[in-house]
């Protein structure tokens, strides 16, 4: 029997990335979907086939992390052995503007989960996707050991979930972890982070859709990861024989000014002369610098990441220009060097 994995967040970046690998791995794979009038299950489409169909191994199910009584009746219906809980209001400026909804659905909403495992009676190892926000105005580097500061309604309701996690394992003997995820992107992000509206309002000023890019504080520095390596981090954490809390991150911090110049300068093009400073998008309280200290999850999970800033950088704007229609840079290279090679050499010739 394959194992049974539950996501919450299923169609976010961080989901469907997590629900491919563990498609992979051979898992049957559930995930709580919200219902809604449209459809929002792009990212998850190569993976979804009719569940009538023989071999089928991703089943989607309605819920809401605001509803308790179908969060229980789900997990006692799946019988999950691992639980992934992604699911949140995760936009961190926006958490400002809508603090109680962030706090009952960031929040209580890992309560309700925890708490639907333990009323079921279901043994599932329970993995709560904590963030780096938690650490706030600390200094960096920021690893397990850093006191938590949060600085915005989306970290307060981050750290209730996290010490509610750390309290349901002491207390009720749950296997729960926690995984301090720094910020990790991919072309999955959501269009109004800002990795992805650089990159994508770049595509548009390509295509000739816009001439603009409106953004908050260009010296918030963030430590920029790869969002389909950090998912494997969140497997690893759950096939570990003692629960535990783990920081993920490069150990590398960028500035929103170094993303825009090494966005800018792959597509050729001057960012002093397409990006404008907005008030509105500046947080009542900032975060000026994240920075990963991964040394426990180096040596314990045996996690590294790979891919680079630059490379990054290159992968999302590869995407977004494909996306818009344009040939990505290093594609016209590519496809120059191709020809050169086709042309005969003058060398030794009549």
């Amino acid at each position: 029997m394959s194992k049974k994995a539950l996501i919450t967040g299923i169609t976010g970046q961080d989901g469907s990335y997590l629900a491919e690998s563990l498609h992979a791995k051979g898992y049957e794979v559930h995930g709580i979907i919200r219902k809604a009038s449209t459809f929002n299950t792009q990212r998850i489409e190569d993976l979804f086939v009719d569940p009538h169909e023989a071999g089928a191994r991703l089943f989607l199910h309605y819920g809401d992390l605001a509803d308790s009584t179908q969060l229980i009746h789900l997990i006692y219906e799946v019988q999950p052995d691992e639980v992934y809980h992604l699911g949140a209001q995760s936009h961190v400026r926006v958490s400002f503007d809508i603090p109680e909804y962030t706090g009952d659905i960031t929040g209580l909403g890992a309560i309700r989960i925890l708490e639907a495992l333990r009323r079921s009676g279901v043994k599932a190892r329970f993995y709560q996707a904590s963030s780096s926000e938690l650490f706030g105005s600390a200094p960096p580097p920021q690893s397990e050991l850093t006191p938590f500061r949060p600085r915005s309604p989306y970290a307060a309701a981050k750290l209730y979930a996290y010490w509610t996690a750390v309290n349901y394992r002491e207390g009720y003997g749950m296997f729960a972890c926690n995984g301090i995820l720094f910020n990790h992107e991919s072309p999955r992000r959501g269009e109004t982070f800002v990795t992805r509206k650089i990159t994508r309002g770049i595509a548009e000023i390509m295509a000739g859709r816009a001439s603009d890019i409106y953004l908050g504080n260009l010296e918030a520095r963030r430590d920029w990861g790869f969002a389909p390596e950090y998912v494997e981090a969140m497997w690893l954490m759950l096939q570990q024989e003692e629960p535990d809390e783990y920081v993920i991150g490069t150990g590398e911090s960028h500035s929103v000014r170094e993303f825009l110049e090494e966005a800018f300068e792959y597509a050729g093009l001057d960012w002093q002369e397409h990006v404008r400073v907005d008030p509105h998008y500046f947080r009542p309280t900032e975060v000026e610098v994240l920075q990963a200290d991964a040394s426990k999850a180096r040596r314990r999970l045996g996690w590294e990441p790979r891919v680079s800033f630059r490379e990054l950088v290159k992968i999302m704007m590869d995407a977004d220009l494909e996306a818009a229609g344009i040939t990505p840079p290093g594609d016209e290279k590519r496809l120059a060097r191709r020809a050169e090679s086709a042309v005969p050499s003058a060398v030794g010739g009549k």
